[in-house]
């Protein structure tokens, strides 16, 4: 079961383009990570004791276009409002952080697809230079893997992967109970790997063409959605929202109402989630895949279509042995992530 973190009785700050959640209620626990995930959208921060309770969060916007000394100064206006929540004897004694194309072998964003600082960012000095604190980066899904692991529907498993189907489509990977994390410390990017080698496969932002990111993330599922729009006559509330605000929730929520284009469309991704989830059995041979992000919101109707393509699709050795699971993390929490991160790297146990 997936530990509750801490939710009663906040109040809400806002604070610039920022906001800030703080919680009135007092831990005992005199020790906490710093845990910061980075999105193309927004950056979320939550200060993390070691058993999974978020006492204060924040958000703010990214602003991925603006120079990366600016993204450091919104960052640390935020920390230094979160502290706030903290009594004198209380203190942070580490930073974790997950973003996009986050190498945890060298510190640095190595060419992060939705965010426009460069090809190589010094992500972990940089932090450590504003906080004076030890600082732990890993790819944004990598870190999810470990937030599931320790305080999620990964705890008691030591062998599954989270796969974040968002924007885009992270994946993380655990075997025999830690994160796998390669010779180049990208491993685990499943969201690239071609499902479509046709002249007609879709472009995707790492440059490559038929990537399973371009049909399986709510990038991917809008693409779907648009085509369906174009060859179905069947009313729909999708055909007056446009493809910026075609949220993984808005489309969630439309197929939990019966909308026909999002049950079709959640049916086409789900057959192409469920294949590629067969083949990685192969190579991987997990216990389960764990489903987090906008598109999970829609239940079932991911999953079950999601299981049957798998099933179909395995060789016999794993058949009836490989679960599909969708997180119960609360939405929001991905500091919990790479708060896990740090722990592990800075804390003797949990």
């Amino acid at each position: 079961m997936h530990k509750k973190t801490i939710q009663n009785d906040f109040r809400h700050i806002p604070y610039s383009r920022f906001s800030v959640d703080l919680c009135k209620f007092r831990t005992m626990e005199k020790e906490f990570i710093l845990g910061i995930d980075i999105g193309g959208t927004f950056t979320k921060l939550g200060l993390v004791d070691r058993k999974g309770n978020i006492t204060a969060q924040a958000k703010f916007d990214t602003q991925a276009k603006e120079p990366f000394t600016d993204f450091l100064d919104r960052l640390d206006k935020a920390v230094h409002t979160l502290r706030r929540a903290l009594d004198p004897a209380q203190k942070v004694i580490a930073i974790g952080v997950g973003a996009p194309n986050a190498n945890a072998h060298t510190g640095y964003l190595e060419h992060p697809p939705n965010l426009r600082w460069g090809d190589q960012v010094p992500l972990a000095d940089s932090i450590k230079k504003r906080f004076g604190l030890p600082v732990n980066i890993a790819n944004d899904a990598n870190a999810a893997a470990l937030g599931e692991l320790e305080f999620g529907m990964g705890m008691g498993l030591k062998n599954f992967v989270v796969l974040t189907l968002g924007t885009g489509l992270g994946s993380g990977i655990i075997s025999n109970g830690e994160l796998l994390i390669g010779a180049h410390g990208m491993a685990g990017e499943i969201g690239h790997v071609n499902v479509n080698s046709t002249a007609n496969a879709r472009q995707c932002n790492c440059g490559l063409k038929g990537c399973l990111e371009t049909y399986v993330s709510v990038t991917g599922i809008r693409r779907t959605i648009f085509e369906l729009l174009a060859e179905m006559t069947n009313d729909s509330n999708l055909r007056s929202i446009s493809f910026e605000n075609m949220t993984g929730e808005v489309i969630s929520e439309a197929a939990l109402n019966g909308d026909a284009i999002a049950i079709k469309a959640f049916k086409l991704t789900a057959t192409t989630l469920g294949i590629q989830l067969a083949d990685t059995t192969a190579h991987l041979d997990p216990e389960a895949f764990i489903l987090l992000g906008g598109l999970s919101k829609a239940g079932d109707f991911l999953r079950k279509p999601t299981v049957k393509a798998m099933n179909e699709n395995l060789f016999i050795a794993y058949k009836d042995k490989v679960k599909v699971l969708l997180s119960e993390t609360p939405h929001g929490h991905a500091v919990l992530g790479p708060a896990a991160l740090a722990w592990r790297m800075n804390a003797n146990t949990f």
